[in-house]
């Protein structure tokens, strides 16, 4: 056991506190909006630290240790191409300000309202399929980390009776999440996550000042200096030779960020959550802040990890490592665990606590999201569509929680049979395009041309779908595997199971999109000429809610400001925060640029590398405290503001998704109301 008694009085703490907070919410929960989108009352400093922590969560941690140790700081230089995306997704507003314009509760709410019914089902039906096939992995992978990490014992007696630990872990933590789920809804989703959020800034703050005490800089830059010359972990311009994690998949990963932003709905409570769509905007702003922290924490303890498994100074140590590894049947899950095991190893007490504590929040708020998001889907877009009338709201919110609780079933029992035999990171690109792969052609083109049509996005969503299931299925067969040569296309048919089995998932994904937007583009253009009424789809002109309504000034903006994203909305803070971020951002982006184009005209050295990759991690650390306080002083006033409007504000039975002639029967409702 590698955890002594302050490290289970750490953990114990922060899951009594959520825990306490979770049953606190309880009170709130009178109505179906507030259980699927805390009645859109989520200020931007909760929604950007809960969205955060919930999309963070133990598989996500376990998936960048294992690149990060694979590929060490040159996976980071790369990932710069990342900040470019990301700066024009958050100061654009990117499909989110459209999004929450449309007062939709789910996506595929918005896909009946923008296109069919019968589109809606289909489409609410795949994300649900293959959102919970993807979500199948989290239980196990997190359930690994813990038994590794804290050094559990394969079996534990209970009541006499010897129970798989690794089972019973995945049965404790998914009733804790399925426990948050039920009392509150979103309320209690988004609090817990917050709270947990806060608790894991404060703790990577405290890693990398470790890491920096434990190491010596000199260690690390000789251990990591062992990597093959052309797979350098140093120099991102030595790695010619690196696999999979290279700059071939952070194009496609930079692609992908535009093509399917949102479409992945296993957070999409949060979707819907912000008090508005500005404040959903600037929460995403935030959210360049918030990952800070969270980046450098997970590549340190990495390239710790990796420098005491090879630098002779940690030779002890690292035998031990080995030799828990050696017992651990597969490559795939050794690879997964190898920098929880060293971790083990050289992290100590208290610390040990604080970071398994972070592990549990993020496979709790993860798990507690997850279930909720494809718990929703399914009542709210595979079943709903086929209701003449509503559900009452308390038939409404039991099945919902029925629906959740089937979802915590199938995950448990597909992390005992599933086989992996890929990275975490790229089982994800795979499974994930089954349903993005076609979703993300389907929802900007809804969103943004007048033109798309319901036939497009069926043929969209298809060829996305057949594609992404066949790789997926194919990567699940014996490798080198044939059909006898006898049987009609046998050659064809051999030649595509060898591409998918050869080809990473994040390679099979960039087909998938490619191949949908094609569809999309030429169905819509070839097919019968029809526009879209899309103020009313976003309640613009004659058709807004006042509630949706900005109290700033209606000044007019014009010029550079319009230019940039900076509207009527925006209050003296919101501009100031928003060009400071623009600014960080676009100084990062300049030094990728620069770097990048310096580096292929001029042979830089390893030595300078290394002094830059230390400027970083100082750098990190400062920006990260900074964070921790001020996104707590934010987050603790939003958290004040949204229990004040909920214990005001009036609920309304119909806001429950309910679409009526692809109008969402609650809007209708409300705007005749207020034009009365």
């Amino acid at each position: 056991m590698n955890m002594q008694l302050i490290d289970w009085v750490i953990v114990a703490s922060l899951l009594a506190l959520v825990t306490i907070m979770a049953a606190s919410t309880k009170r709130f929960t009178r109505g179906v909006a507030d259980f699927l989108a805390a009645n859109r009352c989520a200020g931007r400093y909760l929604v950007s630290v809960s969205e955060g922590m919930a999309v963070l969560g133990a598989v996500t941690i376990v998936a960048r240790f294992e690149a990060f140790y694979k590929a060490g700081f040159s996976i980071v230089w790369w990932g710069l191409i990342f900040t470019l995306a990301q700066v024009v997704l958050s100061l654009s507003g990117w499909v989110l300000y459209r999004y929450r314009q449309t007062r939709v509760l789910t996506l595929a709410q918005f896909f009946e309202v923008r296109y069919s019914k019968r589109f809606r089902i289909f489409a609410g039906l795949l994300a649900w399929v293959t959102g919970v096939i993807n979500f199948g992995i989290f239980p196990a992978v997190g359930a690994r980390f813990f038994m590794y990490f804290c050094g559990f014992s394969e079996t534990t007696m209970l009541l006499g009776i010897g129970i798989p630990t690794y089972s019973l872990i995945m049965f404790v933590l998914l009733a804790f999440a399925l426990f948050f789920v039920f009392v509150g809804g979103q309320i209690a989703v988004i609090l817990t996550d917050f709270i947990q959020g806060l608790f894991c800034n404060i703790v990577f703050v405290i890693v990398i000042v470790f890491f920096l005490i434990a190491f010596d800089w000199s260690q690390i830059t000789e251990a990591l200096a062992m990597a093959p010359k052309e797979a350098s972990m140093v120099n991102p311009f030595q790695t010619s030779q690196a696999e999979d994690f290279n700059i071939w998949f952070y194009l496609i990963s930079a692609f992908g960020l535009f093509y399917h932003y949102m479409s992945w709905q296993g957070n999409q409570g949060y979707n819907a959550s912000a008090k508005s769509a500005h404040e959903a905007k600037m929460g995403k702003v935030l959210g360049t802040w918030r990952s800070l922290p969270l980046t450098s924490f997970m590549f340190i303890l990495a390239i710790g990890s990796y420098t005491l498994m090879h630098h002779p100074d940690f030779e002890s140590l690292a035998q031990s490592a080995r030799a828990i590894l050696g017992g651990i049947e597969g490559k795939a899950i050794q690879d997964q665990v190898t920098t929880p095991v060293a971790m083990g190893q050289f992290l100590p007490a208290g610390l040990m606590g604080a970071l398994c504590a972070v592990m549990l929040a993020a496979f709790i708020s993860t798990h507690d999201t997850y279930l909720h998001s494809w718990g929703s889907i399914f009542i709210q877009d595979v079943v709903m569509p086929f209701r003449k009338k509503p559900f009452t709201s308390k038939q409404h919110l039991l099945l919902l929680r029925l629906s959740i609780v089937f979802v915590a079933v199938f995950i448990f029992i597909f992390s005992h049979v599933f086989r992996q035999t890929d990275y975490i990171l790229m089982f994800f690109a795979i499974t994930g395009a089954i349903f993005t792969g076609g979703a993300g052609s389907v929802i900007v083109g809804g969103l943004y041309w007048k033109r798309g049509t319901t036939a497009a996005a069926w043929g969209s969503m298809i060829t996305g779908s057949t594609l992404a299931v066949s790789g997926v299925i194919v990567k699940q067969l014996p490798e080198n595997c044939t059909i006898n040569d006898a049987a009609p296309f046998a050659a064809m048919i051999n030649k595509a199971i060898g591409f998918f089995q050869q080809t990473n998932g994040q390679v099979l994904a960039f087909v998938v999109m490619i191949s949908s937007i094609v569809v999309y583009l030429l169905v819509s253009l070839l097919g019968k000429k029809q526009e879209y009424n899309m103020d009313r789809m976003l309640h613009r002109g004659k058709y807004a809610v006042n509630e949706d309504k900005s109290d700033s000034p209606a000044l007019p903006v014009r010029g550079f400001k319009a230019l940039i994203g900076i509207n009527r909305e925006f209050t003296r803070r919101d501009k100031i925060l928003y060009i400071t971020t623009a600014a960080w951002s676009l100084m990062w982006v300049g030094i990728f640029i620069v770097g990048t184009i310096y580096n292929l005209i001029f042979d830089v050295s390893t030595e300078s590398w290394e002094k830059f990759w230390y400027f970083y991690i100082i750098l990190s650390l400062v920006v990260g405290i900074v964070i921790t306080i001020w996104f707590f002083i934010g987050g603790m006033h939003d958290i004040k503001d949204m229990f004040r409007t909920l214990r005001e504000a009036k609920r309304n039975d119909l806001d429950d998704g309910m679409v009526i002639g692809h109008h969402n029967l609650a809007d209708e409702t409300k705007v005749a109301d207020e034009n009365k």
